[in-house]
């Protein structure tokens, strides 16, 4: 099965913010990632290790919003990328998504559809060869 198969006649949109959003999310992701943890580190090494509970308890507290913010911003990542990919797709070549017609029809029908029928309802385009462009190369 082939799919993804391009529209004859179909052309790309320009690229826009995606794209430099795209390129941009490993450095984004990275330093929200490396942040957070600086903060830890750095409140770990300037607090007295042996301190009361208070501070042991504060300490841990912490810990855990840095992994809180930490997870928060991975899924905020997550989510940009996927609306990049999505707007990538959309702003690509049209792809044939279900070449057949609905027959609208509120009832079932009392006889077969011929073959006759079928093909007149068909897609009128013919699925086009993936490998090539729109220019024919």
């Amino acid at each position: 099965m082939n799919w993804l198969n391009k529209l004859p006649g179909t052309r790309r949109a320009a690229s826009g913010l995606e794209w430099k959003l795209w390129r941009k999310l490993p450095l984004i992701a990275l330093a929200g990632t490396l942040l957070p943890l600086l903060i830890l580190g750095l409140v770990y090494l300037l607090n007295d290790p042996q301190t009361s509970a208070a501070h042991a308890r504060w300490n841990q507290m912490v810990g855990y919003m840095v992994l809180g913010a930490i997870f928060f911003h991975w899924s905020m990542v997550g989510t940009v990328a996927l609306g990049c990919i999505i707007v990538m797709l959309m702003k690509g070549p049209g792809y044939v998504a279900d070449g057949y017609l609905l027959s609208h029809r509120d009832q079932p029908r009392e006889t077969m559809e011929s073959d006759e029928e079928a093909r007149h309802r068909r897609f009128p385009f013919p699925a086009a060869d993936s490998t090539r462009d729109l220019a024919g190369r």
